[in-house]
């Protein structure tokens, strides 16, 4: 994975958000950005010239904005982070969707990038490793919804072992 570029959170919620309007209208608008992250005219005025001192957008005042090849790394890592995170919460730790978004958008600023790594590289070991898998993560779920497991656990563990090893 490439190595964050230095940012600040607000910077990186910037480059988030032009990046998606671009998916949808080809360029963005300074007043699209604004109402997209809720915020004053004069703060996406900041944010973009910012961002386009560090070159990851193309922008000149009343024109349309676009991301230059690097800002479309970037604003790539963000996302890629956020769904990551998100993907985690909502998968493994069965949080529910709306609260998994809020937790994804905060967290995504600061985790390390080998931290989301991992957290990727548990949830596809946890659906293929016979001793957890998909059972086990919606065992999870249960016992995070009911406060016990949905199976006993001996059961389980016994059929776990029963399983053919799978490569």
């Amino acid at each position: 994975m490439k190595e964050k570029t230095d940012l600040s959170a607000s910077l990186e919620d910037y480059i988030e958000a032009i990046y998606h309007i671009i998916e949808e209208k080809l360029v963005a608008r300074s007043k699209e950005i604004a109402a997209r992250l809720n915020v004053s005219r004069a703060s996406v005025t900041e944010a973009l010239r910012a961002l386009s001192k560090k070159g990851l957008i193309n922008y000149a005042p009343y024109e349309a904005i676009t991301l230059t090849p690097e800002g479309k790394e970037v604003a790539e890592d963000v996302i890629f982070r956020h769904d990551a995170l998100k993907r985690f919460f909502i998968e493994v730790l069965a949080i529910e969707d709306s609260i998994a978004e809020e937790g994804a958008c905060k967290i995504e600023h600061a985790a390390p990038p080998e931290v989301i790594a991992q957290m990727i590289n548990f949830t596809e070991f946890m659906k293929i490793c016979p001793r957890g898998g998909d059972d086990m993560i919606r065992g999870f779920a249960d016992y995070c919804n009911h406060g016990t497991p949905n199976d006993n656990c001996d059961t389980c563990v016994s059929q776990c072992a029963d399983r053919p090893k799978t490569k």
